[in-house]
């Protein structure tokens, strides 16, 4: 393992717990335990499931009217939230791409953010660059943990009471053990859950409490992946990147009607004429589901046609796996909006074979989140 690799502080954790460490996005992080990726998955539908995410950026930002000043980088409407609630957002460029996907809370006197790890310098540099009035602070002392699936309310009610009365995307502060820990409930599984920022300090411990909790069992990256896949959600940089519009990738339920055609604050954010044009008259190609048939698994990267041999080359694959909970393989692409009516068929190119797969509605597996 590369001595270049940023250590979360949870590492010496994850080792202990038998993880099995991988480069991922500059860190040394658990792709898995010694219950196994299946195992894992599983787990997390059906009990409780901890992940490390203390890779991501978690950012502070505050000056006047911060909510209004972010709209400038973002299609959302912030202004609107209210306090002690968070709300997905995306930052745009001018050609209406996805620079980021990230997480936005108001708390009171401030916004706190969540980006992902492989942005966060230039999601940093973006917010300081488009944002001069703002103070932009970057946490570096705070771990992430993620507590996803069923038993999550139960097991962290019992450290942190309370947080069962939060609802999905609520946001507040809990002491434990005289220290302030920051919880969201929302995750990036499909199940209910939480997220929680923890002093660096006091993250070992905290985990270790949450692990001795009888439903609760340490995940690595690769469920974290499978889990994400079977709900539907978006990675930046596979199924989202500068070339893929929201509107494109199914995202316009997080653009709110304030900042539509119409709307109070209509525009205004990198790459509207684009991104309202799209809302108004449809992308030209869409994010989908697929489902191929038999059990070869069609990854990222899988040529899409039309046609068994010959055709049209329509797109490709972005995510593609076994999904555990479907008992089959899942993948998601992007395909022209004419060949994207679910029980269309086409044909995915793996191992230099044409092998039959079926568009589909997104998800996979209904979420279960707590409204």
């Amino acid at each position: 393992m590369s001595d270049t690799l940023r250590r979360t502080p949870l590492y010496d954790l994850h080792t202990e717990l038998g993880g099995k460490i991988v480069p991922f996005a500059g860190y040394a992080m658990p792709v898995q335990y010694p219950m196994g990726v299946m195992g894992e998955h599983t787990h997390t539908r059906s009990h409780a499931g901890l992940f490390d995410v203390s890779h991501m950026g978690q950012v502070i930002l505050r000056g006047p009217d911060a909510a209004v000043a972010l709209e400038r980088l973002v299609p959302v409407d912030l202004a609107g939230l209210a306090e002690g609630r968070q709300r997905y957002a995306m930052f745009t460029n001018d050609k209406g791409g996805i620079l980021d996907d990230l997480m936005v809370a108001n708390r009171g006197d401030h916004l706190f953010l969540v980006v992902n790890a492989a942005c966060k310098a230039a999601d940093l540099a973006h917010m300081r660059a488009g944002l001069p009035e703002l103070d932009v602070t970057e946490i570096a002392d705070r771990a992430l943990l993620a507590l996803q699936g069923p038993g999550a309310e139960a097991a962290l009610n019992a450290l942190l009471p309370g947080v069962a009365d939060m609802r999905f995307m609520d946001v507040a502060t809990f002491e434990w053990q005289g220290h302030a820990l920051w919880v969201s409930r929302s995750g990036y599984t499909g199940e209910d859950g939480y997220e929680i920022s923890v002093p660096d300090a006091q993250a070992t411990a905290f985990a270790s409490a949450l692990l001795a909790q009888p439903d609760v069992a340490p995940i690595g990256l690769g469920a974290r992946d499978s889990l994400r896949l079977e709900a539907g959600l978006c990675l930046y940089g596979h199924d989202i990147t500068e070339m893929t519009s929201p509107v494109m990738a199914g995202l316009q339920w997080a653009i709110q009607k304030a900042r539509r055609a119409g709307g109070a604050r209509e525009g205004g954010f990198p790459g509207a004429e684009r991104i309202l044009q799209e809302l108004a008259d449809g992308p030209l190609a869409i994010r989908v589901g697929l489902r191929p048939e038999g059990r070869a698994p069609m990854r990222e990267g899988t040529v899409l046609w039309d046609a068994p041999e010959g055709g049209r080359n329509l797109g490709g694959v972005t995510s593609g796996g076994f999904g555990p909970s479907i008992g089959a393989p899942i993948a998601m692409g992007y395909i022209p909006t004419t060949s994207a009516q679910p029980g269309t068929r086409l044909w995915g190119e793996v191992r230099g074979k044409r092998l039959p797969v079926t568009v589909c509605d997104l998800p996979f597996r209904p979420s279960t989140y707590k409204r």
